[in-house]
């Protein structure tokens, strides 16, 4: 069994950064996909950024060159940096883990078995 705590999210600015960070805990290992995932009111919950089985990163083309998502073994941490905030990225945001994910699956939310609790974040212009 995996758990997810996530914390960071809140609400600033356009154009501002925000961190959010999940703690994994039980039975994970650092060969886990794992990613982050938001969903906004009334709009399907969409793939932002993943950590592949192979260790290769991917991100959704709406947040390629702002969001920035690392992962810390030794932490069992996932982070996920958003830079340049825009309005549009006004969501629930929630981190997900699964023992594989692969480069044309990554963003389909059934492909993960573990989920955060979710975190809000509000982007204002």
């Amino acid at each position: 069994q995996v758990q997810l705590v996530q914390s960071g999210g809140g609400s600033v600015q356009s154009g501002g950064s925000l961190r959010l960070s999940c703690v994994a805990s039980g039975t994970l290992d650092s060969r886990y996909c794992m990613g982050w995932f938001r969903q906004a009111p009334g709009k399907e919950r969409e793939g932002v950024a993943a950590i592949l089985t192979d260790g290769r990163i991917k991100y959704a083309d709406s947040v390629k060159g702002r969001f920035t998502i690392t992962r810390d073994n030794a932490k069992n941490t996932l982070y996920l940096q958003m830079n340049s905030l825009e309005p549009d990225d006004t969501a629930m945001y929630y981190c997900a883990a699964d023992t594989s994910c692969y480069s044309w699956s990554w963003q389909n939310p059934h492909e993960y078995s573990y989920w955060g609790q979710g975190t809000q974040v509000t982007v204002s212009s």
